[in-house]
């Protein structure tokens, strides 16, 4: 079953670009969307992946190293986990 959810997070487009270019060009394995947009403080989010055990895998092998690196240059500090709104994905359409 698919996972999809959003979250906020208090960073600029610039420090995403960082978290971008450290994780590599290599898509995860499981991913299906990933979607980032300015609000305002930061960015939010909306990710789909093909199961909540990837998007685990991904996020403690990959994501985690590049962000705390990062985001702790960027802003002096390691900010807590932001919160996750689970989304009741009904379909994911995703052209090329």
């Amino acid at each position: 079953m698919a996972h999809a959810f959003t979250y906020d997070v208090p960073i600029g487009p610039d420090v995403y670009a960082r978290i971008k270019e450290g994780l590599g060009s290599e898509p995860p394995k499981g991913l299906i969307a990933h979607l980032a947009y300015r609000i305002e403080g930061g960015l939010r989010y909306i990710d789909v992946w093909e199961s909540k055990a990837d998007w685990n895998r991904f996020v403690e092998e990959r994501l985690h190293p590049v962000v705390d690196s990062v985001v702790t240059e960027a802003l002096g500090f390691r900010p807590p986990e932001p919160p996750v709104e689970r989304l009741e994905l009904i379909d994911a359409w995703i052209g090329r």
